[in-house]
């Protein structure tokens, strides 16, 4: 029931985009609707297995969605839990009552028990919560905002035209707008999607450090799947980024994250870390996992990574994207951190049960949904059109200023419940995390627009260009509605005291 890619795994729930000319044709073998797209479906069953691409830095899916498309989900697990809340058809979305409990600025997050926890164990929460932050975006040329056959500056690889229009990573002006966002957003650091030392990314990092460190934001680093044999060069990839930009820096705005105790340490996560040898394609075929690593192989880069720090730190914290306790302490790592959306915090506490109980750490990440981009060309029998998350039980037409809001009050809902429920567990003194002195939350994201989860400022709607209407972009009304309801309930936690 599994699709084949993780933007495409995402792709769950009922409401389809209008307009996408797409007719639905019924269901796949794996309970995934199929839809007729008036193209060649000749493209390799290799493709519909959800590998990484790094030339085209393509992530490909998940820890979480190779697993579970591996057929090797164990009852009562959490992945099981997981799985069993996909496809799930959510009843007909209750306006009325959705709106009662959502308030425009909630006051009561931040007067919460778990907020007050927070606060009194942790000197600056600020560095607590992290945004997800993407430098691969070029103009000249366009790299990333033309994927799929999309021809900016028009049209983008995106579902939203960005306020600041498609940029380029390496433009000062650009990366310092970024950080004045963040800072007003009461955020005080960011994770850089890093694609390995010759990326652009790599590139514009000390520039992003240096814009940063003027708005005291703290930089760390998610390690992307660059190369296939990538978890071979793990310790060695760390220990770069741990001496270029912590100690040749000396350490000036490295996040090193602070612990209840008072002691700080580097803490970095990992995409694709624990997948599977083998997976089932959405066509029924098994496909060899190229970039899986066996658990010893990481368990041997994370004992060196240690080794190499332990002069500076007592520990580092690595995180891996991952649902399975047994895996994940068999590599080495610390805990999870969890990336996609489609992970809903309905699960997240058996999981935080589940590796608290391990002693392993627990991140779960403040998430607005996502709404991902509808591809120039089709892929082939696997593509569907595009939903909404967090479905909201009926159709989401964006030419209509009522269905736009509809679906604006659902993703509030989902940055409401992912906030609180994050914050809940983590500041639970019952459980593992608090009982480690530990706390983090990444915010997913600042910049990945091509899954429509961008809490950046889009244009407002009637700021469109007329070359940009006939594309049929989601934008609000208030384009900078998410970070603005994001600053409502995190400026009052993180503030100083």
């Amino acid at each position: 029931m599994f699709h084949p890619s993780r933007r495409d795994l995402l792709k769950t729930g009922l409401a389809a985009v209008p307009g996408a000319a797409l007719t639905h044709a019924g269901f796949d073998r794996f309970g995934i609707p199929t839809f007729d797209q008036g193209a060649p479906r000749s493209a390799s069953p290799q493709a519909y297995a959800g590998f990484p691409d790094p030339a085209s830095q393509w992530r490909g899916d998940s820890s979480v969605a190779a697993a579970l498309k591996s057929g090797q989900v164990q009852k009562g697990s959490t992945l099981d839990a997981v799985a069993r809340t996909l496809g799930r058809q959510l009843p007909p979305f209750d306006r009325d009552q959705r709106e009662r409990t959502i308030p425009e600025n909630p006051i009561f997050l931040p007067q919460s028990i778990s907020a007050r926890r927070l606060r009194a164990r942790f000197l600056n929460l600020r560095r607590h919560f992290v945004f997800e932050y993407y430098a691969w975006y070029e103009t000249s040329p366009y790299v990333h905002w033309s994927e799929k056959g999309h021809t900016p500056p028009y049209r983008i690889a995106s579902t939203m035209m960005p306020a600041l229009g498609p940029y380029d990573s390496l433009n000062g002006a650009v990366v310092e707008q970024h950080a004045r966002w963040m800072a007003d957003a009461g955020v005080g650091a960011i994770a850089i999607s890093w694609w390995g030392r010759d990326s652009y990314s790599n590139r514009a990092t000390p520039l992003i450090m240096d814009v940063m460190r003027a708005h005291d934001i703290h930089v760390t680093f998610h390690l992307e799947p660059y190369r296939t044999d990538r978890a071979l060069f793990y310790a060695s990839d760390v220990n770069y980024l741990l001496r270029e930009y912590g100690e040749r820096r000396q350490w000036d705005n490295f996040l090193l994250l602070e612990h209840a105790d008072g002691s700080s340490a580097p803490v970095l996560k990992t995409f694709r870390t624990i997948v599977p040898p083998t997976v089932i394609d959405c066509v029924g075929q098994q496909q060899i996992v190229p970039d899986y690593t066996p658990d010893d192989v990481w368990h041997r880069q994370t004992d060196t990574i240690r080794e190499n720090a332990r002069p500076l730190f007592d520990r580092v914290i690595l995180l891996a994207d991952s649902l399975d306790v047994g895996r994940t302490r068999a590599g080495g790592f610390d805990g999870m951190s969890v990336y996609d959306s489609f992970v809903r915090p309905a699960s997240w506490p058996q999981a935080a049960t589940d590796f608290g109980g391990n002693d392993l750490l627990y991140s779960f990440a403040t998430n607005c949904g996502f709404d991902l981009f509808v591809p120039v060309v089709p892929l082939g029998v696997c593509d569907l059109p595009l939903p909404f998350e967090p479905p909201i039980g009926v159709p989401v037409d964006w030419t209509s200023v009522e269905s736009r809001r509809l679906a604006e009050t659902a993703a509030r809902g989902r940055i409401l419940e992912s906030l609180e429920t994050t914050m809940d567990l983590q500041a639970d003194p019952n459980r593992g995390n608090a009982q480690r002195g530990f706390f983090l939350t990444y915010l997913t994201t600042f910049n990945e627009w091509h899954e429509g989860t961008s809490f950046e400022p889009a244009k407002n709607r009637t700021d469109l260009l007329p070359q940009e209407l006939p594309f049929n972009y989601h934008n609000p009304e208030d384009g900078a509605w998410r970070l603005n309801f994001l600053r409502s309930l995190l400026q009052p936690i993180t503030q100083d005291r």
